[in-house]
């Protein structure tokens, strides 16, 4: 007996705010992550790396006597000892034990020792000869020098040289904006082990357990199925673990298999923040054209985003950035070019948002500075230029819901009080000559499904006990996110029983095969249609059972808050002795679930097709003050309104809101990288490589008010109970923040000035805009 996706039954669970499965755990540090297993793991051996001290270099010669003469180191592994394929990702561009060293800090080998000190020591105890090669650091080295990598793709619709011709006003800019650290609470770790029969597990803190199982297969020569991975949880990944995980994993998977002995590898914060990617920053040319009402018709744009060493997720990275440069609004000739760098830094990677965030800030951006040229408040060129219903994509996909975005638009507008708040800042401008105040509002669009269209796929596996009691395995990973959550409602919600009990187990290989990552916020959606589909199996095997119990028709029986019932009499059978019937009746209590996300397709040689199940919509308003002297600035308020679908959880979506906000706030206004761009010898070398000198949003930057609503009467069709995913698409929401300070710094200048604004913008980029902003009112 299955129903629509999306049909919710009566007195669902889904739907109810309650808290996270691992709530209490985590408040009293008693939830376990990877590197807490080590204390089951007798006899462990620690693993320390060896980084390079240059940005771009040959290795020589590599001697490791002096290591193993510390006291305490057991082995050095070094490409020699690898008995598969020497390589971290699918592409043959990632060595995992390199003979060239493409950026400051890339592992040459690792120590293994009976400590983190001996090992520490021995690394230092290596001897390596280098020859150091030239370097390419920034995006402008790498487009100077024609240094990309991958493919170079182009979404185009219509004609974008005539509808700039045919513009009443054209304007051309370019924008460079930064990359983001992850900064997960737990760094990555993974411990491996050989058992009885020399099968290799692995605990890793991954997103992506399937990928790390084969990348671990393929480093030892294996066969998947010589190889299990298991994720208790993470804490944080961000997109920082989907990819990156795989080639750590492998290294202690080799050394336990060469040492027979357990083996822990756990990078520090330093070793981390050097060794692994990043949000990819953006380089960003364009020309656009407006009608004489604001309306766009036409852009033209190129985006290179800075891959680092070798292209790990950058493709689909760029793709996603490239299908979202319209965000919300409808461009009727567009022409958007994209390319990969690729430059001697850490390897770039999957970061929330998926290169989402970076297509869209270039049109922001665009909007921005343009309005004032115009003559058009920003708010109002932004409404008049957002998608209709039957408009569609660049990328030839119809924005299903379109009038949603006004919908979100007019309701955050209402709940902000905007009007009177736009006087109001006005006032205060006007009375204040060395402070002024911004307030702006912006809207999110953001896709739903992986670009690639067979990673839309999942499983699920659903136990249920003779006691009644439930137990899931999905393929899905929880890194804090609350999905574990959501699918304990969805599995309580589909068999009709308390959400006591129903149990998650921990995410593995051998329960769970071929997993797609948990990643482009499609992890509700996904595994929740496999939890959804598996309850269903086992609730229509039990059917029959309960209409023989109720002397009722099978289609009458209804199962709710554990108890199973029948439309027109008052008799109930509990749910425990339901099964234990079924089970006296040999009835199978166990099913495999599948969900595949229906009706996507896209070339990704053409750039055409639907690839997204559906769009996620959000709008925000946000004021703040800025300080003249100083370029400091206060964030005042931001009201929200997110457009959820049917929540499955609310709690743990009013999180993902919240949170989601607060990281891309730090993204455009805080969070700053940068390296060592200098000729000496530490050229290459990260120099924000800690929380001392990377700077993270905490509660002093944030809005003194923060009001978050979700949009009622959301439901969507075709996905799991209504809901919508919201795991990315709030982090846009903070364009708001950046578009506020452009307001605020233009109080400083002359009317009609066009604000220039570097990103991150940090109080000294804000400064120096004041500063252009009164030199060109004359001040």
């Amino acid at each position: 007996m299955t129903t629509a996706l999306s049909e919710r039954p009566a007195n669902p669970v889904v739907g109810r705010a309650v808290p996270h499965e691992s709530a209490d755990l985590h408040v009293t540090g008693t939830a376990l992550y990877t590197d807490d297993l080590l204390p089951r793991m007798p006899g462990a051996l620690h693993a320390w790396p060896l980084q390079a001290p240059h940005a771009h270099a040959r290795v020589r010669a590599l001697r490791t006597d002096g290591a193993l003469a510390v006291p305490g180191v057991v082995r050095v592994l070094t490409g020699a000892d690898v008995p598969g394929l020497n390589d971290a990702g699918v592409r043959r561009d990632e060595p995992l034990f390199p003979d060239e060293v493409m950026y400051f800090g890339h592992a040459v080998c690792w120590v293994l020792g009976e400590t983190l000190e001996a090992a520490r020591l021995g690394a230092d105890a290596v001897e390596v000869s280098y020859e150091p090669l030239p370097s390419l650091l920034t995006l402008t080295e790498a487009i100077e020098a024609q240094s990309f990598q991958g493919a170079q793709p182009i979404v185009a619709r219509g004609d974008a040289a005539a509808g700039l011709a045919r513009a009443s006003h054209r304007f051309s800019g370019a924008i460079e904006f930064g990359g983001q650290e992850h900064f997960y609470l737990e760094t990555h770790a993974a411990i491996a082990h050989l058992d009885e029969a020399g099968q290799v597990f692995v605990h890793s803190s991954t997103q992506h357990p399937s990928e790390t199982q084969e990348i671990v297969a393929q480093v030892l020569g294996l066969r998947s199925h010589d190889v299990t991975v298991q994720c208790l949880r993470m804490g944080g990944g961000f997109g920082g673990k989907e990819w990156q995980p795989h080639g750590l994993a492998a290294v202690a998977a080799l050394g336990a298999v060469l040492t027979g002995r357990p083996v822990r590898m756990r990078l520090n914060r330093t070793q981390d923040m050097t060794m692994t990617g990043k949000r990819h920053p953006f380089h960003a040319t364009w020309e656009v054209g407006f009608d004489d009402e604001g309306r766009l018709e036409a852009l033209r744009a190129t985006l290179t985003s800075d891959g680092g060493w070798c292209l790990d997720l950058s493709e689909p990275v760029l793709q996603r950035a490239l299908c979202h440069v319209d965000n919300a609004y409808f461009v009727p000739d567009v022409e958007l070019a994209g390319r990969v760098a690729l430059t001697n830094k850490t390897s770039q990677t999957a970061f929330r948002g998926f290169g989402g965030p970076q297509g869209m800030l270039v049109l922001e951006d665009i909007l921005g500075r343009c309005a004032p040229l115009l003559g058009i408040d920003a708010t109002e060129l932004r409404r008049r230029n957002l998608y209709a219903p039957g408009q569609h994509t660049p990328y030839g996909q119809e924005v299903r819901h379109a009038e949603r975005l006004r919908l979100v638009v007019d309701e955050v507008s209402e709940r902000a009080g905007i009007d009177a708040r736009r006087a109001s800042v006005a006032d205060f401008n006007a009375a204040h000559p060395h402070r002024k105040r911004g307030l702006a509002l912006t809207p999110v669009k953001f896709g739903i499904s992986f670009n690639h269209t067979a990673y839309n796929q999942a499983g699920a596996l659903v136990h249920v006990y003779k006691d009644g009691s439930v137990l899931i395995n999905h393929g899905g990973t929880e890194m804090g996110q609350g999905l574990h959550t959501k699918m304990r409602q969805v599995a309580a919600t589909a068999l009709g029983v308390p959400l006591g009990l129903v149990r998650l187990a921990p995410t593995r290989t051998d329960k769970v095969p071929n997993t797609s990552a948990t990643a482009a916020s499609t992890g509700a959606d996904l595994n929740g249609g496999a939890v959804k589909d598996a309850c269903e199996q086992i609730r229509a095997r039990l059917l029959p059972v309960a209409a023989d119990s109720l002397g009722a028709d099978a289609s009458d029986v209804r199962f709710s808050d554990g108890s199973v019932t029948a439309v027109g009499t008052a008799a109930s059978v509990p749910w425990p002795v339901l099964v234990q019937e079924a089970y006296l009746r040999r009835t199978q209590l166990s099913a495999a679930g599948y969900y595949r996300t229906a009706g996507l397709h896209w070339d990704p040689i053409r750039m055409q097709g639907e690839p997204f199940k559906y769009f996620a919509y959000g709008a925000a308003v946000s004021e703040l003050e800025v300080d003249g002297f100083t370029g400091m600035y206060r964030f005042l308020r931001t009201d929200i309104v997110h457009d959820a679908g049917d929540s499955l959880s609310p709690l743990v979506d009013l999180g993902q809101i919240e949170g989601g906000f607060v990281q891309g706030t730090g993204w455009l206004t805080l969070e700053e990288l940068r390296w060592n761009t200098s000729d000496g010898e530490e050229r290459g070398r990260l120099i924000t490589q800690s929380a001392s000198t990377y700077k993270l949003p905490s509660f002093s930057e944030m809005p003194l008010e923060l009001h978050v609503h979700m949009l009622e009467r959301a439901t969507e069709d075709g996905v799991v109970y209504g809901s919508k995913a919201v795991g990315e698409p709030p982090l846009m929401l903070a364009f708001s923040i950046r578009e506020a300070l452009r307001h605020a710094v233009a109080a400083f200048g002359p009317a009609g000035h066009a604000v220039e604004l570097a990103c991150p913008s940090t109080p000294e980029a804000v400064f120096w805009a004041i500063e252009t902003a009164r030199q060109a009112g004359g001040a």
